[in-house]
């Protein structure tokens, strides 16, 4: 019977061992998507750029389409959380390091709507995904 047991450990170990020789690598066909959204205007002289692992993906399948708010609404939306923004970043003893840096955003400047859908659509992801509240209902795509 030891035998037996013996022979049959032996067995699975031979045959465990030979299967790892035939792995297989899977290769990645998908194309990757690029976490860095950067808006530019060289006019008003201002770069806003936006580093978030997801908010590429996110933006492109969750977000409301361009033209379902209007510019104004988006104007006021960022102006509040630009503001609880700001207000969280200068105290990082009370919030943790997700507000590391201000955002100068001035509403009396026309940063255009692409802008403001960009950013009104960061700010959505940013209390979705971190479980964060800036002001008001957050509107959930």
């Amino acid at each position: 019977m030891k035998t037996l047991v013996s022979l049959l450990l032996i067995l699975l170990i031979i045959v465990g061992c030979h299967s790892s020789k035939n792995a297989v690598v899977a290769s990645d066909t998908t194309s990757k998507v690029s976490d860095t959204v950067k808006i530019a205007n060289e006019e008003l002289e201002y770069e806003v750029i936006i580093i978030d692992p997801g908010f590429s993906s996110w933006i492109a399948s969750r977000a409301r389409p361009r033209g379902y708010y209007s510019e104004s609404y988006l104007e006021n939306k960022n102006q509040v959380y630009v503001n609880e923004w700001n207000s969280r970043a200068l105290q990082p003893q009370r919030y943790n390091n997700l507000y590391d840096t201000r955002i100068d955003y001035d509403p009396s400047i026309r940063y255009g709507y692409e802008v403001n859908y960009l950013i009104f659509n960061y700010f959505v992801y940013f209390q979705v995904t971190y479980n964060q509240r800036l002001g008001g209902i957050v509107p959930f795509p």
